[in-house]
């Protein structure tokens, strides 16, 4: 094994993925894991035509949820939105970060991932730039839960933040931070930022992929404890990417497919305070864009994967040409409740809370 490396040693063997049995009937009863479904906010309220990539966290009891807003995914216009959770209601969404450099500069923003590191302040990471082969990290941060928040900061030139997915914090304090960069010439390389510092300083690790046999982003990181770790990432290969660390996320192994499908869209995962592993994906093929059904799986060991219940079925009235139930961000919450929130055909944000001890 070589630091900041991957090891390079044969795989278990690939992850399978049982069948859904946890639709929603035909008489509409849901199923009994779901606690709530609501949205963020009302469609014919919504602050922006469009919206995507959301986020979740607690602080400090209160739910914060974050995504990003505009006409349209990659116009100039489009900013940070964030809204709290007070008295059992979302507040209505406000603008917090937008792309503006000047008079006569403006970028997109994109993919805030919201954090709390323990003893820091809440974190809104988030992404500026053109595109994403071009763009740049950026944060700002709240002491007051999600009331007011700093001014934007830019991280150092090569540490883009999480890209999609929240890191992790160890017992030990070090933070790992899912990360990825999209290259201009085309590949897609996955790799972990690190902090021992409570998100002052970072430092890489990877590469973590082959891009001559895998080409992956947006990674989430699992913790089986004892340094053991698993990283799941979004690929073009039609499939969920999967790294295995035994020394708390020094080393990893090469990137190897596992066999739940991925019709290159974003995934997101967390350990469950009872050692299991839950996933959100869309459990779908080949087809790029294919983002219905938006499911979840659960898992004991990360290798075998049980897909529990669609929150989003596939119907015979869904227009899978034009729907999209996508980009999931899910916690487990100070009481042992799941939240899940996601893209809503682009229309609004779905906040769904489920009891994983009814999965």
């Amino acid at each position: 094994m070589k630091h900041l490396t991957f090891l390079l040693t044969a795989m278990i063997a690939l992850s399978s993925c049982g069948n859904s049995n946890g639709k929603k009937s035909e008489s509409g009863t849901k199923h009994p894991a779901i606690v709530t479904e609501e949205f963020i906010y009302d469609i014919k309220d919504a602050p922006t035509p469009q919206c995507h990539a959301s986020t979740i966290e607690e602080s400090n009891g209160v739910l914060v949820a974050s995504w990003f807003g505009g006409t349209e995914e990659k116009n100039k216009d489009v900013e940070i939105w964030i809204s709290r959770k007070v008295n059992g209601k979302w507040s209505k969404p406000v603008a917090v970060a937008n792309g503006v450099e000047s008079e006569e500069v403006r970028y997109p923003t994109w993919n805030p991932v919201l954090f709390k590191p323990k003893g820091g302040p809440l974190y809104n990471f988030y992404k500026v730039g053109p595109d994403p082969r071009t763009w740049w990290g950026m944060y700002i941060t709240s002491t007051d839960d999600g009331q007011t928040w700093s001014e934007p900061v830019r991280l150092p030139d090569g540490i883009l933040g999480p890209i999609k997915n929240q890191p992790i914090q160890l017992k030990d304090g070090t933070i790992l931070s899912p990360s990825s960069v999209e290259y201009k010439h085309g590949n897609w390389i996955a790799h972990i930022e690190v902090s021992t510092d409570n998100c002052k300083t970072w430092l890489v690790i990877g590469p973590l992929n082959d891009t001559t046999k895998i080409d992956a982003i947006q990674p989430s990181i699992l913790n089986y404890g004892n340094g053991k770790l698993q990283m799941l990432s979004r690929t073009r290969q039609s499939v969920i990417g999967q790294n295995w660390s035994d020394d708390y996320g020094k080393t990893w192994s090469d990137m190897t497919p596992t066999s739940l499908p991925n019709p290159n869209s974003g995934i997101d995962a967390t350990t469950l305070k009872d050692g299991r592993q839950l996933l959100v994906y869309n459990p779908t093929g080949k087809n790029w864009g294919d983002r219905v059904p938006l499911s979840v799986a659960i898992s004991k060991d990360g290798k075998k994967w049980d897909r529990a219940l669609d929150l989003e079925p596939l119907t015979d009235k869904t227009d899978r040409e034009k729907e999209e139930y996508s980009y999931p961000t899910v916690i487990q919450a100070s009481n042992g409740l799941v939240h899940i929130v996601y893209t809503w055909d682009r229309k609004t944000i779905k906040h769904v809370v489920l009891d994983p001890k009814r999965l």
